[in-house]
């Protein structure tokens, strides 16, 4: 009997040394080593498929939140979801430009915590209400539209550009993402009511900002000479996540969105400058 007693006493003390802590001071000791900047590599543990070489970089992220950190966000109070063995904690931060709600993955060992994930962009479809239902929890529209260039940029250059790169050689695998003539029959057939040249121009306009959400200003049009200015998801994607810039480099990179714009711009009878500013702006000037 004292034998049992014993073994029992045994399995319930290693077991409370092995419970997880509290989820709460899982939270303040993750926001003081954050604050103090404590926080290093040994504590990232990436999801499986990111690997390790995004350690540095998901450490660079929580870097930038200490730097855009007010005073107020040292004490915010986080949403907790437990799994297991996983927390989420749901939080608003300050950004540069407003504040954005993260979520942040810890996995769990014992009594150990690893920072997982952070993202700002997560679906709360756990809100999806009783069944049956036919409307899910949605999100805004700049942020859908983040999600769309995300992915089929993310295709074409995993799926699509790289590895006919490597079979086939760079100049290949960019000519057959050279799109003009299909580009420009869509401008002159659904832009049929101004002269072809500036239908293009137009087209255009509409098409990157109504279908791709990039914003777009026009700044002059005539029959010689055309100036806009694009906000180009295609650049915030390369600056702001990972993986594109682990696959390509930024010239490369460029390469991709230059060899697109000047095939398309040939073949409405333009030549095409491409100028770059701050915050992933970019200036077609076209000449004719």
């Amino acid at each position: 009997m004292k034998k049992i007693i014993i073994t029992v006493f045994i399995f319930i003390s290693s077991a409370g040394i092995c419970k997880p802590q509290d989820k709460e001071a899982i939270w303040s000791e993750f926001i003081t080593q954050l604050k103090n900047r404590e926080i290093t590599l040994d504590k990232i543990r990436p999801m499986d498929e990111l690997g390790d070489n995004f350690k540095p970089v998901l450490l660079g992220f929580l870097d930038s939140l200490r730097v855009q950190a007010s005073e107020e966000d040292w004490e915010v109070l986080p949403e907790i979801i437990d799994q297991d063995d996983k927390l989420l904690f749901i939080f608003p931060w300050s950004t540069r430009f407003d504040k954005t709600d993260y979520c942040l993955t810890f996995s769990l060992e014992g009594s150990d915590w690893y920072i997982q994930h952070l993202e700002a962009i997560f679906l709360r479809l756990d809100r999806y209400g009783d069944l049956p239902v036919s409307e899910f929890p949605d999100i805004d529209d700049r942020t859908k539209t983040w999600i769309r260039q995300e992915t089929y940029w993310s295709y074409i250059i995993i799926n699509f550009y790289l590895p006919l790169s490597k079979k086939y050689g760079k100049q290949y695998a960019l000519s057959l993402l050279k799109d003009g003539g299909g580009y420009y029959v869509a401008a002159k057939t659904w832009v049929p009511f101004m002269p072809e040249h500036k239908a293009f121009i137009l087209y255009l306009c509409w098409e990157q900002s109504n279908l791709r959400g990039n914003d777009i200003t026009l700044l002059s049009l005539n029959d010689s000479e055309a100036v806009l200015e694009m906000g180009s998801y295609f650049f915030a994607l390369y600056g702001v996540t990972s993986h594109m810039r682990n696959l390509v480099s930024f010239e490369e990179y460029k390469e991709i969105f230059e060899t697109i714009w000047h095939d398309r711009a040939k073949y409405a009878g333009w030549e095409l400058k491409i100028d770059y500013g701050d915050n992933y702006t970019v200036r077609f000037n076209f000449t004719r």
